[in-house]
């Protein structure tokens, strides 16, 4: 029986198991094989069905399980051996998830594609500690930037960013976070205040509280490390009060 070659592209949110959408679920659901990621919260490939083919494609510590050209043919292969294709990725995958790059590969061989987003962890996680990206007379608009570029540089935007009145949230940037203190600090921007988040929205979730001039001795004591996002700007003091949502949805 001849099978339709079909990727999607899944977001799956930034970690809490249930802040995925009921597509994305449904996208798990049907796939033939899934190809997933290391920030991914495994507990979603529960809902794959019985006989589906699960493939971690993720990096660990260092350790690419498979390069990013291995990957691209590897969907490619499996969706004309078996159909659909479920390539699952953490938060959203067109936010630094290389989701548009898996699927200008795969075009050319005839594969369907379809993307489903997810809850950048950009968003959510700020939101889990309270922290509003905007709020009227704190911040008008936030920047998420990169911390490392392909190239393991610091993304030339964080300077520019640093210069802004914006909140600044920066992904992947915690091997590079004595040059972002660096650079807000030449910005006279040391007594800004600034959050480290490890782990969002998981159960293991971890935070630093502090300023330009005290996270690094925060994250030192704290023992905060990646995957963590950094957020910079006067929201951060500006936190509300959260109930656990978690007890909020067992107690009802």
């Amino acid at each position: 029986m001849s099978v339709t070659p079909k990727l999607t592209v899944v977001g799956a949110g930034p970690g809490d198991i249930e802040l995925i959408t009921l597509k994305g679920i449904r996208a798990i659901e049907s796939a033939d094989v899934i190809l997933y990621d290391a920030l991914i919260n495994e507990d979603l490939l529960k809902y794959a069905k019985s006989g589906v083919e699960l493939i971690f494609v993720g990096k660990r510590k260092g350790c690419y399980a498979f390069q990013q050209d291995q990957i691209n043919e590897l969907i490619v292969a499996k969706a004309q051996e078996k159909g659909h294709v479920v390539r699952l990725k953490g938060g959203d995958p067109f936010i630094f998830g290389r989701g548009a790059e898996e699927i200008d590969f795969v075009k050319p061989f005839g594969l369907e594609t379809f993307v489903v987003p997810g809850i950048s962890s950009a968003l959510a996680v700020p939101a889990y500690q309270g922290i509003p990206l905007t709020k009227r007379g704190a911040s008008e608009s936030f920047w998420v930037i990169t911390g490392t570029t392909k190239h393991h540089k610091l993304s030339a935007d964080v300077p520019l960013a640093a210069k802004s009145t914006a909140t600044v949230v920066i992904l992947m940037g915690m091997h590079k976070l004595a040059e972002i203190v660096e650079v807000f600090s030449k910005e006279n921007k040391q007594n800004v205040p600034m959050a480290v988040i490890q782990n969002g929205t998981r159960e293991d979730e971890n935070v630093g509280i502090g300023t330009v001039s005290t996270i690094q001795a925060i994250v030192q004591q704290k023992q905060l490390s990646s995957p963590a996002i950094i957020v910079i700007g006067e929201v951060v003091k500006q936190r509300v009060e959260l109930s656990s949502i978690c007890k909020a949805v067992s107690n009802q």
